[in-house]
């Protein structure tokens, strides 16, 4: 059963949510009488929330236009946050989940300063997920500032740090922000380099919006899609090319998106990667369950081998 108090929340948040509501819906939505709706409503106006109420057909209890709760009292860092935390939650639950989340932002940006609110709603219509999604976010404001651009089509200039060190100042018209196995990645137009490019947003610094026309997305641009197609793209030192006894829909099943490249074959389905390790590849190809026939390099076979005989001596 709901306590008091949970109800006079929930009262508050009905009133907030309608320009009006009367005695006997608030009865119903909190399962009480409507004798304490009364008594509730009291509560209220005796914490000084300016609660008014209409006599007659069509009258109930309104909050007085034009008044707001104080701010949410969280610091930027927190709210962004508790926006994470609730949009990795929709991506990954039940639709009855995402309901309750969808209801939870709501009231979050109900209350927020409305330059925080505007930046977190930006925040909530620009970031998506990969089914890996998880970790800790970069600073707020880099989040906030980056999410707002996409959202305003703004470019951008960054310092950025590649992975092998070499250090660039970018301009950039955003297009997406992904999260995927806790890294975020900025997916952008590069014109310094003329080109589609992924940044990881932890390699990106002095971040601030630019002048200069913003390079919109192509129709029907897929931020997710974009940054997956450039993770399975990054260039280790071997290229593999493996066809597997598998069909290609299962063959997506098992191998993410962001590891390797899969294409439709005659002979089932062809698996293209870049790794670094052929010992790690031979475990990948090991653990997927099916035949396969290694096209290229010719030095995985050995690996492949050597984990064979392992396995052996270990039975």
């Amino acid at each position: 059963m709901a306590s008091p108090t949970s109800r006079l929340l929930e009262l508050l948040e009905l009133l907030q949510a309608r320009p009006l509501a009367t005695g006997r819906e608030i009865a119903d939505r909190l399962e009480i009488d409507t004798r304490t709706v009364r008594r509730y409503v009291g509560v209220l106006q005796g914490l000084g929330i300016p609660i008014e109420g209409q006599r007659g057909v069509g009258g109930g209890y309104r909050i007085r236009p034009g008044y707001r709760l104080p701010p949410l009292m969280l610091g930027d860092d927190e709210t962004v946050a508790v926006v994470l935390g609730l949009l990795a939650t929709r991506g990954s639950g039940p639709d009855a989940t995402s309901d309750a989340v969808a209801g939870a932002l709501a009231k979050i940006n109900r209350v927020l300063p409305s330059a925080l609110r505007r930046q977190v709603e930006a925040l909530e219509e620009t970031l998506d997920f990969t089914a890996t999604a998880g970790g800790a976010a970069p600073d707020a404001a880099v989040a906030l500032l980056l999410a707002d651009a996409i959202r305003r089509r703004r470019r951008l200039r960054t310092a950025y740090r590649s992975f092998s060190g070499d250090e660039s100042e970018r301009e950039l018209s955003p297009h997406g922000l992904v999260v995927h196995s806790g890294r975020w990645y900025l997916a952008a137009h590069d014109h310094t380099r003329d080109g589609p490019r992924t940044f990881r947003v932890d390699r990106m610094w002095r971040t601030a919006l630019a002048d200069g026309a913003f390079s919109p997305p192509a129709k029907g641009f897929d931020a997710v899609a974009h940054v997956t197609r450039s993770l399975a793209g990054v260039p280790w030192r071997w290229k593999v090319e493996v066809l597997l006894d598998l069909p290609v829909d299962e063959a997506a099943r098992r191998i993410p998106a962001t590891l390797a490249e899969l294409a439709d074959d005659p002979g089932g389905t062809l698996l293209r990667m870049r790794v670094s390790s052929l010992d790690w590849m031979a475990t990948v190809l090991a653990g997927l369950g099916c035949g396969f026939t290694i096209r290229r390099p010719g030095e995985l076979r050995a690996s492949v081998r050597a984990l064979a005989e392992q396995l052996a001596a270990q039975l």
